[in-house]
């Protein structure tokens, strides 16, 4: 994926103001006041915010998950970035416009996820453990439209492996 700085004008004003009084309060800065709030503050004292997106139902037989939707290009570059919470059921399911080889990183993503490359019908085609803030590339085995990335060891622990069939509204 492609490192965007995904920073609003009100976060980089917000930054702005109140950085230079708290980090001179007494013991508490603007980093670790975003860092308690799930997002982070650049060496320029830009804001950064996981995004949360519209979700869907997802089955994997029996189990549920909820998965937001990155759909544009820009959801699909921020992905999980600065998230600090998912719950164990929840995960992000990025859609491509068409089947394409697929290669995801972890860049700003605290963390651990497994990747599950998933086609058109479905079916999990490989999955990839992936270590936070790791930049290494993590790649579909063939071309996939869609991609699922969950907490890590998920499909593990309920015994989901590659031929796996996922339903939901996105597969035909």
């Amino acid at each position: 994926m492609i490192y965007v700085k995904a920073t609003t004008r009100l976060n980089r004003f917000a930054a702005r103001l109140a950085w230079p009084a708290l980090r001179h309060s007494a013991g508490i800065g603007l980093a670790s006041v975003l860092w308690l709030a799930g997002g982070s503050v650049t060496a320029q004292g830009e804001v950064n915010q996981p995004q949360r997106l519209q979700a869907i139902t997802l089955s994997a037989g029996m189990h549920n998950i909820r998965a937001e939707l990155a759909l544009t290009p820009e959801q699909r570059q921020m992905g999980l970035m600065y998230r600090r919470d998912l719950a164990t059921h929840e995960g992000m399911l990025f859609v491509f416009e068409q089947p394409m080889p697929q290669c995801f990183w972890m860049k700003n993503t605290p963390q651990p996820l497994t990747i599950a490359f998933v086609a058109d019908d479905g079916s999990i085609v490989n999955l990839s453990d992936m270590k936070p803030f790791d930049e290494s590339s993590h790649c579909s085995a063939k071309p996939v439209r869609y991609v699922l990335e969950m907490n890590q060891g998920w499909f593990a622990k309920r015994g989901i492996k590659a031929g796996f069939k996922l339903a939901g509204a996105p597969f035909k």
